[in-house]
């Protein structure tokens, strides 16, 4: 059962398609933990470009997934790329999102053995 992410609209895309299901959730637990390393150095080193390109190429992936808090996080990181803000107000949105994407890939490994 799935608490951290839901596939609703993965199904509805793919037409109830468990093979295209299943590559969109190996592209997930592969590149948006990576992706999401890129970000954490964007806001790091306040370089907000780096920062703002992985958090719109992450944006889709969240959604697709049934992550809505972790996406709407996501919205305020490119918010707070667009307007140059201080490190440390983004820190626990971060923190947030990385925490939401770690539980939700170990469920998926675990639901899907990916």
């Amino acid at each position: 059962m799935a608490i951290n992410y839901n596939l609703a609209k993965v199904y509805a895309l793919s037409d109830n398609d468990p093979e295209f299901v299943m590559q969109i959730i190996t592209l997930f637990v592969t590149e948006v933990p990576e992706d999401l390393k890129f970000v954490e150095q964007g806001i790091k080193d306040k370089d907000h470009k780096l920062a703002y390109s992985y958090a719109h190429k992450i944006k889709p992936s969240l959604d697709l997934l049934g992550m809505t808090v972790a996406h709407q996080e996501i919205l305020e990181v490119e918010a707070w790329t667009k307007r140059e803000g201080k490190r440390k107000e983004i820190n626990d949105t971060f923190e947030s999102i990385k925490s939401q994407v770690e539980k939700a890939v170990k469920e998926i490994k675990k639901d899907f053995e990916v």
